[in-house]
């Protein structure tokens, strides 16, 4: 009998499994992206548990490597508990791509994402899968803007930049909704699976992507929900989110054919330029008896390293280098552009020999010296850990 079974590819041989340990995916599963909100896991699921009562559920939580021990946490409560999974994310930040990664993870029919800090109301789930389940809504979204909906508990500058950003999102994308920026709502995995390669792991607002990306062609209802205060932990909200809106509105206006993080690279660097002229200046007006070429070596590594600093905070804050990390950054980055100076001056004089108009040349030069800092750094210096 061995020896026909060996004769058999592993794939096509047959295991019996007891018909109790054989159990179908649950009908929904709840995708939870966190960062340090340890204080708030156990107080989520004990309320999930209370609420979908005849629903078979699960909650994925998808942590980006807090350090209070929310993974941790999750994991002591998963033990007692199956319906309750951890990914725990390691050199990936980001509440988007930690949606992603979460609703991918799911077999369920539904997907939900709700955030951990108990400001969602997740009694609201239940009437969210009634929507679904009836077959005409592919997207139910919690709203804080339609009739019975409540953002009072916003501070007079959130709510003015949740109106503003919505009221845009409109706007230009041509998204219809009343609270394209809500981070709770619940969809038909299958919707997901089809959408997934359009969207971005970048940026904050999920549901954005995911209805731009869609272009109208999803069948959505919006249901009412009251926003409630935080209790526990702190905001994620600061004011890099503006930058992943931008992202997220540029990539969406192109078709994704802009890189925005190429431009805001671009954009560090002309900042670069003018510490580069300002270090050179006063260099040269301090140290009065300093050849000019040291002194520009000097301006040039300053620059570089404010370069770094600046794209380090801004460019890849999702894959932001600290500590050790931080340090052979920097010294790969002084590298890698040590390296692109000399590819923006090769390139430069080779245009001009063929074609002696400087600014055409300059501006090819710098260009190339531009897309192989962008594209080597982020090989080698804000590389996925």
């Amino acid at each position: 009998m061995d020896d026909v079974l060996k004769s058999v590819p592993a794939s096509e041989q047959r295991h019996d499994v007891p018909a109790a340990a054989v159990r179908p995916a649950p009908e929904l599963s709840i995708v939870i992206p966190t960062f340090n909100e340890r204080a708030n896991v156990a107080i989520l699921v004990d309320r999930l548990r209370q609420t979908l009562t005849d629903v078979t559920w699960e909650a994925i939580f998808v942590d980006d490597n807090s350090r209070d021990g929310t993974a941790a946490e999750v994991r002591t409560i998963g033990g007692r508990d199956d319906r309750i999974r951890c990914i725990r994310r390691i050199g990936r930040r980001g509440l988007s791509g930690a949606c992603i990664e979460g609703m991918l993870a799911s077999q369920a029919r539904y997907v939900a994402v709700m955030d951990a800090d108990l400001q969602h109301d997740e009694a609201l789930l239940s009437a969210m899968l009634e929507r679904l389940r009836t077959g005409d809504v592919d997207l139910a979204v919690a709203s804080r803007y339609v009739e019975g909906g409540s953002a009072d508990s916003f501070s007079a500058n959130r709510a003015r930049i949740s109106r503003w950003s919505g009221e845009i999102s409109r706007r230009f994308l041509k998204v219809e909704l009343s609270d394209p920026m809500s981070g709770f709502f619940m969809i038909r995995r299958t919707v997901i699976e089809d959408l997934a390669p359009s969207l971005s792991s970048q940026g904050f607002k999920i549901l954005l992507d995911i209805v731009a990306t869609a272009r109208g062609r999803l069948r959505v209802a919006e249901l009412p929900f009251v926003f409630r205060e935080r209790l526990y932990g702190e905001s994620k909200l600061d004011s890099r989110i503006a930058l992943d809106f931008v992202a997220l509105l540029i990539a969406k206006l192109t078709n994704d054919a802009v890189s925005f993080r190429f431009l805001l690279f671009c954009m560090v660097g002309l900042t670069g330029v003018g510490i580069h002229m300002a270090v050179l200046l006063g260099t040269l007006h301090v140290l009065t008896d300093l050849r000019f070429s040291l002194a520009q070596a000097i301006a040039t590594t300053f620059a570089i390293a404010w370069n770094f600093v600046l794209n380090n905070a801004l460019t890849y804050r999702d894959q932001r280098l600290v500590g050790r990390s931080f340090v052979t950054g920097l010294v790969r980055f002084e590298i890698v552009c040590a390296v692109g100076a000399l590819s923006n001056v090769g390139v430069a004089s080779w245009i001009y020999e063929h074609d002696p108009v400087w600014w055409v040349a300059g501006l090819g030069g710098a260009l190339m010296g531009a897309v192989w800092n962008y594209v080597v750094s982020a090989a080698f210096v804000w590389k996925s850990r």
